[in-house]
């Protein structure tokens, strides 16, 4: 289909250009060949609709000849499309003249039909080579479109495959922190032991289930936590302590999922399992009108040495939380003598808006 038709706009303003030339070119044949100028524009008018569509014509020569082939080649088949069309709206003129005088009593003379074609020809050429500049602009404008097109599609894409990285690397991290624990537990506590491995089945079970989604609700993200605060609660006993608090309008956001659980098992790891006493891992939630904010914090020995990979699990996030919208999304640490906290901020997103976004 001609891009013309694509657009109503476009298309009123293509009209809008050749009606304003329609007055002219009567006006030019009155000023050469004296006579009525309703005479005139009766004559010049419906050509000049004609015409209107004959240029149309130019947006197939543009598409045969792209910009960037032979230069030469290209002028020259412009130029010799220009003169045909001219020419058919010569002949268009002449038959259009004719019946004007037989049919409706319009004539200006013979000699003056005839010496109306000349200006016909000579207007023709150039109005033409417009319409193939024209066709040009939009071929270029709609190369430029594909190609940002193209780009974004590249970036959403490298973007999709950095997320299901970053997201792959979560599931062996946390497995190897869980297979720890049921280790330190097998010889002491065999039966803490087996039902530890009946909750790591079931919270296997939940994480690829919500792993292989897109989005899941801070809910069912808050609910996977609990789960594998219970396999953690199993070893520590009484030393670990969970305290949640979650706005329920929060509890609906989405978010990616495993977002918190390098998070949680941070906590576990580098706070409550370096202190003899444990300690309460603290999970806060809530939202305001544009930001989701989720925070986690545990307390921490500050004589306890740092231990290899500590880093690994924030990072993660950090780099997940970058790749989904690095200008609205953030992560805040606090690093004090007795605690650690990470709060995230996240845009605000429901189920329903998701939907309505695709």
């Amino acid at each position: 289909m001609h891009p013309i038709f694509s657009s109503r706009m476009r298309f009123a303003l293509y009209l809008v250009g050749w009606f304003t030339l329609a007055p002219l070119l009567a006006a030019l044949l009155t000023l050469l060949h004296p006579r009525p100028f309703a005479d005139a524009f009766a004559f010049a008018g419906p050509l000049t609709l004609f015409y209107a569509s004959a240029c149309l014509s130019a947006w197939w020569v543009c598409r045969a000849h792209p910009p960037g082939g032979r230069p030469v080649r290209t002028l020259l088949t412009v130029v010799l499309a220009a003169v045909q069309a001219s020419a058919v709206w010569v002949g268009a003129g002449a038959l259009w003249g004719a019946i004007l005088a037989r049919g409706f009593h319009i004539d200006p003379g013979r000699a003056t039909r005839l010496a109306d074609l000349v200006p016909l020809f000579l207007a023709g050429v150039p109005l033409y080579l417009l319409s193939v500049m024209a066709h040009y602009m939009i071929l270029a404008f709609e190369s430029s479109r594909a190609a940002e097109r193209q780009v974004f599609e590249s970036q959403v894409t490298a973007r999709e495959a950095e997320l299901r990285a970053l997201r792959a690397q979560i599931n062996p991290h946390f497995l190897f922190n869980s297979l720890n624990s049921i280790s330190a537990l097998a010889a002491p506590d065999p039966e803490a032991a087996r039902r530890m491995c009946q909750l790591l089945g079931d919270f296997l079970r939940q994480s690829l289930s919500l792993g292989g989604r897109e989005r899941v609700t801070l809910g069912e993200e808050l609910a996977l936590a609990d789960r594998y605060l219970a396999i953690e609660q199993v070893r520590f006993g009484a030393r670990l302590a969970v305290d949640t608090h979650a706005e329920d309008g929060a509890l609906r956001c989405l978010v990616p999922p495993l977002l918190l659980q390098p998070l949680v098992e941070n906590a576990v790891k580098h706070g409550v399992a370096d202190r003899v006493e444990g300690g309460t891992i603290r999970i806060e939630a809530h939202r305001n009108a544009e930001s989701l904010v989720v925070a986690v914090e545990n307390p921490r020995d500050p004589d306890a040495p740092p231990r290899r990979g500590q880093g690994l699990g924030l990072e993660n996030v950090r780099a997940r939380l970058d790749a989904l919208d690095r200008r609205r999304t953030r992560v805040d640490v606090d690093r004090g003598a007795d605690h650690f906290k990470v709060t995230l901020t996240l845009p605000v997103s429901e189920a329903g808006e998701a939907r309505d976004g695709h």
